[in-house]
């Protein structure tokens, strides 16, 4: 696993400098980050963070993990995760697309409860403006299964699905996302505050995952430019 990533992070730098015009090979970018001491990090084992202990009714997994998509906007994902700062957890909620991998909509907040995963959906609806019959996958905690947003996913005539019970594999895509969040932008630091926390996210999301971090599942390019290229393509 860390041999595949390594083999990765050297495919991800060597396309980058041919993208800015710069010649050289996979070896040399090999060779080079051996002297400079570059190695991938290792990404950390998946923490269940879903509360599913509820009454609450549940949809049938209706995506069925059929991650590739032919269009933007037919299939969304969402998820939460935690993160740790000095001032406690700080909780981000997600929306993806998962033609382009991009993030859709987010939302940060002290507090894990229905409003955080309702408003990263109004900013992706916002944002993006879907036609009916958009499906959204998410897993079934509370949150996703609260009256408040099944009610915001009929109004947006969104069919909802959800994951198996305890099959985190169900929503791979989103997990994976949250993954390289934290080996790329956290790491072993400790955020002093929620604020910083937040900036911190904002950046990594709006203005490099989303636009400059380059997706070996998108032929090397950004979610950006993977959606542009097939607009003019269409």
């Amino acid at each position: 696993m860390d041999q595949a990533c390594e083999r990765g992070r050297r495919a991800s730098f060597y396309v980058q400098l041919v993208a800015q015009g710069v010649r050289s090979g996979l070896n040399r970018v090999a060779r080079l980050m051996r002297v400079a001491g570059i190695q991938a990090r290792k990404k950390r084992r998946f923490v269940v963070t879903t509360d599913s202990k509820h009454h609450l009714p549940v949809a049938p997994n209706v995506l069925d993990r059929q991650f590739i998509v032919a269009a933007p906007n037919e299939r969304w994902v969402s998820d939460i995760t935690y993160i740790w700062t000095m001032e406690g957890w700080l909780y981000l909620a997600v929306v993806l697309d998962l033609f382009n991998r991009q993030v859709v909509g987010w939302s940060t907040d002290s507090t894990i409860d229905q409003l955080l995963v309702s408003r990263a959906l109004s900013k992706a609806l916002h944002m993006r403006g879907p036609s009916t019959g958009l499906l959204l996958h998410s897993d079934r905690g509370s949150q996703y299964a609260s009256r408040a947003y099944q009610e915001q996913l009929g109004q947006a005539s969104i069919v909802c699905s959800m994951s198996r019970k305890g099959n985190c594999w169900d929503n791979a895509v989103v997990e994976s996302f949250f993954s390289t969040l934290k080996t790329e932008l956290i790491g072993d630091y400790v955020y002093h505050t929620r604020a910083e926390a937040r900036s911190n996210i904002f950046e990594y999301i709006e203005i490099w995952y989303n636009r400059q971090r380059r997706h070996s599942s998108l032929g090397y390019l950004s979610p950006t430019e993977f959606e542009q290229k097939a607009v003019a393509v269409g």
